[in-house]
């Protein structure tokens, strides 16, 4: 078989999709990415197909915030969002895409949760396609507004926005929302902290510090880690634990500045290779650092900055799995949490409920399987 997966180029969109493209590699299905030329070097990394096409985020957000009318396109906007997942992307990817595609003639599309390339290709090529949330459900009052730019986009070129033939759902039920439905067509598949290519699966329970003083991890994921957002959680943070903080993509541990004791920086690494000896995570609430901390049994305390991350936010302080603080509660809050969570031994109890119901779910060799069946 041939798969081809499409994504938005952001590291929050593309890593939760990795272990189901694996497991397809595995198989020794043929395996395509769509998205931009910047994860060259990811796929590469993988054995897995990069079909680069596409601009990166930093020209498809100033086409978006054009197309929104917003001067400032750092600002927090819907309109802009929405321009930029099912606006900016269709117009700037979507018929360098199809072209990719129908060079590759995938049997199946499988799309992450906020890409629209993907359908408008599955749509242009009549082929089955796949969606592949990274989260809780997303509610139809934010997907709603996406739809109707993409839409508009779709109707253009003489097409209808399709529905997924399957919905791939990594989010275990515990963190869904009290009125949650199965949508149609879903198959659940187990989330994996991302891990590097040679680094196996770990589904047994992080085991903590074990130290006199906890160990806690600061990430913030690669977009939102800032030094200007994470320097006061770092300061309100280090008398009380030793810190573990992610730097992103950009920054150095020299962009925080002197003075910090039992605080250790570390570049870009997969979030499995950095929860081990670790009591507690204190993040921003991407949805795959959320799934990945609770996959191994960790409690959190989420700060969410943007995006989906107030639902990864609420999911998680209704499971009694970690503490939200949402703004503008500012870092005192965070440290409130931080002795909270790890005073309080429920926490930790449901995330490792929470991970052995991961744990329980299909693995993603098992639905790769599954749709290699239903696709026949």
């Amino acid at each position: 078989m041939r798969i081809l997966f499409s994504s938005t180029p952001q590291h929050g969109h593309l890593l939760p999709a990795l272990p189901l493209a694996r497991a397809f590699r595995d198989r020794g299905d043929e395996v395509a990415v769509i998205t931009s030329a910047s994860f060259g070097p990811l796929f590469a990394a993988e054995g897995i197909t990069l079909l680069p096409v596409g601009p990166e985020i930093p020209e498809l957000l100033a086409e978006a915030a054009r197309l929104a009318g917003v001067d400032d396109p750092t600002v927090p906007d819907p309109a802009v969002a929405a321009e930029l997942f099912a606006g900016a992307r269709i117009d700037l990817t979507a018929d360098a895409a199809t072209a990719a595609a129908r060079e590759f003639g995938p049997d199946l599309i499988v799309a992450e949760a906020t890409d629209y390339v993907g359908p408008l290709v599955a749509a242009t090529l009549d082929l089955p396609y796949a969606k592949l949330a990274f989260g809780p459900l997303i509610p139809a009052q934010f997907t709603d507004v996406f739809d109707a730019v993409a839409e508009r986009r779709y109707k253009e070129r003489g097409l209808t926005m399709p529905r997924p033939t399957w919905y791939l759902d990594p989010c275990p039920e515990a963190l869904q929302g009290p009125d949650w439905q199965p949508p149609q067509g879903r198959l659940p598949v187990r989330p994996e902290a991302h891990r590097g290519p040679d680094t196996p699966a770990a589904f047994t329970p992080a085991t903590g510090s074990g130290g006199a003083r906890p160990k806690v991890l600061l990430s913030f994921g690669t977009h939102f880690a800032a030094p200007q957002v994470l320097r006061p959680v770092i300061e309100a943070l280090a008398a009380k634990a030793d810190l573990k903080v992610t730097l992103g993509l950009t920054a150095t541990a020299a962009d925080y500045g002197d003075g910090f004791d039992h605080v250790e920086f570390v570049g870009f690494t997969p979030l499995a290779e950095l929860l081990d000896g670790i009591d507690l995570v204190v993040t921003h609430g991407g949805a795959g650092t959320t799934l990945g901390t609770l996959s191994l049994g960790l409690p959190m305390v989420v700060v969410p900055q943007g995006a989906d991350q107030f639902l990864q936010a609420g999911a998680v302080a209704g499971s009694r799995t970690g503490v939200a603080v949402m703004p503008p509660a500012g870092p005192d809050a965070v440290a409130e949490a931080v002795v909270e969570v790890l005073d309080n031994d429920e926490y930790r109890a449901n995330a490792r409920r929470a991970a052995e119901e991961i744990a329980a779910m299909p693995s993603p060799r098992e639905v790769a399987d599954e749709l290699a069946t239903l696709i026949g």
